[in-house]
């Protein structure tokens, strides 16, 4: 009959690594959430510095790429549709 190995259980000397870990562990994460708050009140810092384009300035740049963006667009569809005729004329 095949029963459940119950495995002995941690010598007593085992338990005190294991809470020495979970309290350097701790600190590591107190230390890392500190980082983290450190830097985001950097970010903060720096963004107020940031001189923010004006609504103006953000229409007239957001047009000019959207028209750039639709020539080379139109641009790339004709040179495919021209680049396909002629690969179907070589090989019919």
């Amino acid at each position: 009959m095949m029963g459940v190995r119950i495995p002995p259980g941690l010598p007593l000397f085992l338990y005190s690594y294991i809470i020495m870990d979970i309290e350097k562990i701790k600190g590591i994460v107190k230390v890392t959430i500190e980082k983290i708050r450190q830097f985001l009140r950097e970010v903060k810092t720096e963004l107020k510095k940031v001189s923010w384009p004006q609504r103006k300035e953000t229409v007239a740049s957001t047009s000019i790429v959207l028209v750039i963006v639709i020539i080379i667009a139109i641009f790339l569809g004709l040179v495919d549709l021209g680049l396909s005729k002629i690969i179907r004329v070589i090989l019919s």
